[in-house]
């Protein structure tokens, strides 16, 4: 990315907890901005300027036994993820005909700069399966006529032939070690920062050209017939769309696609920090991601370490599809208002590690409203759910704030107990509040002002501490004891947090 836009970026991180563990975390020290961190080379950052943080706990990622809404690791503690995320986080020139102007070249290190700074642990790694995109007329976000060339491509391009891009045609038996090479480099380096990875195998829209898409992507997908030397034909009803190649019609598609992520698994399996997501938003079928599924599951069970799988809705995948998959945690879509993950987010039932991600809820929706940015991190944490929030176009004010608010939830999941802690609505005048019953009880107010909580599970005195999300400003306030319902209200404007908890926590 371009120093300009890096420079437009920046944010001060403030924090939200209470001072007397931002003191002990370095959490309301003040930080770089992402401009600063990022203006350092990309290819060899300053070991005594670039912002650190110990690596993963060893272990892959489970899931957490007793409380399903999370993952754990070797710990036994809860892992909640909370980060943010951006198409060209990997493949260079992936995203830049859209609005979003990050630049040809993505500046990874600051990036994992700008995820440590703000206290955050969680991407996702993004792959566009096709070589090239493009965008007529301009049509809806995609603002710009220049072409997408996302490179490295995972396939290599051998010839005979000449690909429908202009390069040579792809052998799809051959891998690119330029594309696995980069892959595990990034996931390796976000590790050591302590940030776990979700790798993308798959991606929905690589392989549409619908009219209404307003982008032509399956014409230049090496899986196209015009594009490999293998006979591998990926639009076989030649309708221009390739929901096909999501699916299993055809047997030697899928065992391509088999080969492929067994690469894949093989390039990071002796890393910590993975998780594998089938596809973004794919328009496939949801037996082709349980299938898919299944197949990373035997084919690490054979390997030193096995790693949790992600299944994400929107497409033709729906919330149903999910809901029934084998998948270890899944990342679901808006559904009207009955299930708007922005505005009122239902409670996780705790069948799965649940990703509240922006991308796939109407990631433009609070791109310019910081206290809509910030209500969507809170709420989300409050009812049980881990966060990946989609940034397309650096310097928004809601985006800027959520990612700020992110930071604050995973901060404050490190002091409580969040594998004992599950969403209860009953509890609060609010409706959202994350409880130990008896022991602790983490309480929003999207509306700040008045709550009611219902302490009859506990006995004895209980601490009060109320948390501004807007300012970062905390205080305690008089201990109260259990045992009835209490009333409380917060001494200053707009949203706020409350937490009620015994005075030693466990």
């Amino acid at each position: 990315m371009n120093s300009t836009v890096r420079d437009v970026i920046a944010i001060r991180f403030i924090a939200v907890v209470v001072v007397a563990f931002a003191t002990q975390t370095g959490f309301c020290q003040q930080q770089p901005t992402v401009g600063e961190t990022a203006s350092r080379s990309s290819a060899q950052p300053d070991a005594e300027q670039t912002p650190s943080r110990s690596p993963v706990a060893a272990g892959p990622l489970r899931v957490q036994r007793d409380n399903p809404r999370y993952f754990t690791d070797d710990s036994g503690k809860a892992v909640y993820l909370a980060g943010w995320n951006i198409w060209s986080n990997n493949q260079d020139g992936f995203g830049t005909g859209w609005e979003h102007g990050w630049g040809d070249s993505f500046d990874f290190n600051a990036y994992l700069d700008d995820l440590v700074v703000n206290n955050l642990n969680y991407i996702r790694l993004w792959l566009y399966e096709t070589a090239k995109v493009e965008f007529p007329d301009g049509v809806g976000v995609y603002r710009g006529s220049t072409p997408d060339i996302p490179v490295p491509n995972p396939w290599q391009r051998t010839g005979p032939g000449v690909a429908a891009d202009g390069g040579l045609k792809f052998d799809l038996t051959k891998y690119n070690q330029e594309y696995f090479d980069r892959v595990r480099s990034r996931v390796a380096a976000a590790g050591k920062r302590g940030i776990y990875v979700s790798v993308m195998l798959f991606e929905g829209f690589s392989i549409r050209s619908g009219t209404n898409e307003g982008h032509r992507s399956l014409p230049f997908h090496p899986f196209h017939a015009a594009n490999n030397i293998n006979g591998i034909n990926g639009d076989p009803n030649e309708d221009g769309d390739g929901p096909e190649l999501h699916s299993l019609s055809d047997p030697a598609i899928t065992k391509l696609q088999e080969a492929y992520v067994r690469k894949v698994i093989d390039t990071l399996n002796d890393l910590d920090n993975v998780i594998y997501e089938i596809a973004n938003e794919s328009y496939g079928t949801a037996e082709w991601q349980y299938h898919m599924i299944r197949l990373v599951r035997a084919y690490e069970a054979q390997q030193p370490k096995q790693h949790p799988v992600l299944m994400s809705a929107a497409g033709a995948i729906t919330n149903e599809h999910l809901e029934a998959s084998p998948a270890d945690a899944i990342a679901p879509a808006r559904k009207g208002s009955r299930e708007d993950y922005i505005v009122n987010p239902p409670a996780t039932d705790g069948k799965h590690v649940v990703i509240a991600d922006t991308d796939h809820m109407g990631w433009n929706r609070f791109r310019n409203d910081k206290a809509k940015g910030r209500a969507w991190a809170w709420k989300n944490f409050t009812r049980g759910y881990n966060a990946s929030l989609l940034i397309v176009i650096p310097d928004k004010a809601g985006w800027n704030e959520a990612r700020r608010a992110l930071g604050d939830t995973r901060s404050l999941a490190t002091r409580i107990n969040l594998v004992a802690m599950t969403p209860r609505n009953d509890l609060a005048s609010s409706e959202y509040c994350l409880a130990d019953a008896g022991k602790a009880y983490l309480v929003y107010l999207p509306s700040g002002g008045n709550a009611s909580v219902d302490l009859s599970a506990a006995s004895g005195e209980l601490a009060v501490e109320w948390l501004n999300p807007s300012t970062g400003k905390s205080q305690r306030a008089k201990a109260v004891y259990g045992g009835v319902r209490r009333d409380f209200k917060a001494s200053f404007g707009g949203d706020a947090v409350l937490y009620i908890h015994a005075n030693r926590e466990d």
